[in-house]
């Protein structure tokens, strides 16, 4: 993972990549409201991007701090934050190492942000952090992709997804042998003088197995609570795209 990830993408981010945040907000309070204390009041996003999944939350009355590694991608989520007036603080931090002010109730890492961190040491370094700013008892949040969306889906494939005045090319390439998939993205979006300027960018993410996850888990020192396939909350099986992970910090920490 690098700052130089999401350089191209961050002005067009959320009008192409489908997201429903309002959906994926509602999601974490009911996860919280389930197997949480109740009492989640300040919560930290983590990979927050351009913020839209810290707003939704913001606006179901959760304190908000937002980290993330791209200052384009933050820049624009103080933007949106400002206009919505809502008093979050973000951060220009780096999953692997990132530092808070104190303890938080509750964490977030949307959008398979676990899986742009390719090297096993950094997705521990990543939940030892976690651990560490989380309050005893606390739930962390995240998503990847699947073992079977890495190799029956993105392998080898194009995509052309377009919005008004926006288009993006996009190429994935999943190695085996590696784990790693490899996005090659072109961005053509139309300027005020109806030209089209060009954008390339190479993003990378790394296949994690859930028994991988579960290892690195177990050696970050959180405990798994439940996996489920998507918002619905139900249990994942083996063909499903996704991965949506609820772990705890221990109460005994």
């Amino acid at each position: 993972m690098d700052n130089g990830q999401f350089t191209a993408l961050a002005e067009v981010y959320d009008r192409l990549n489908g997201a429903d945040y309002k959906a994926y907000a509602r999601y974490v309070q009911r996860v919280l409201e389930k197997y949480g204390s109740g009492s989640e009041s300040l919560m930290l996003d983590l990979g927050c991007g351009t913020g839209s999944l810290t707003l939704a939350l913001a606006e179901l009355g959760y304190d908000m701090i937002g980290a993330d590694i791209s200052p384009e991608m933050l820049s624009i989520a103080s933007e949106r934050a400002y206009g919505a007036e809502k008093s979050i603080l973000f951060l220009m931090q780096d999953m692997r190492d990132f530092e808070l002010y104190g303890t938080v109730s509750g964490a977030v890492s949307a959008l398979d942000g676990i899986n742009y961190l390719t090297e096993r040491k950094d997705v521990i370094k990543c939940f030892k952090l976690v651990r560490n700013y989380l309050d005893p008892g606390a739930l962390f949040l995240f998503d990847v992709n699947s073992e079977y969306r890495f190799r029956e889906v993105l392998s080898k494939r194009d995509y052309f997804l377009e919005d008004e005045g926006v288009c993006l090319g996009w190429r994935s390439d999943f190695d085996e042998k590696t784990g790693l998939c490899d996005f090659y993205l072109t961005v053509f979006e139309q300027g005020e003088d109806g030209r089209y300027v060009r954008r390339d960018e190479t993003q990378t993410e790394k296949l994690w197995t859930d028994c991988e996850i579960e290892d690195m888990l177990t050696e970050s020192g959180l405990e798994k609570v439940a996996v489920f396939s998507g918002f619905d909350m139900k249990k994942a099986e083996e063909k499903d795209e996704k991965r949506f992970y609820v772990v705890r910090c221990p109460f005994n920490k």
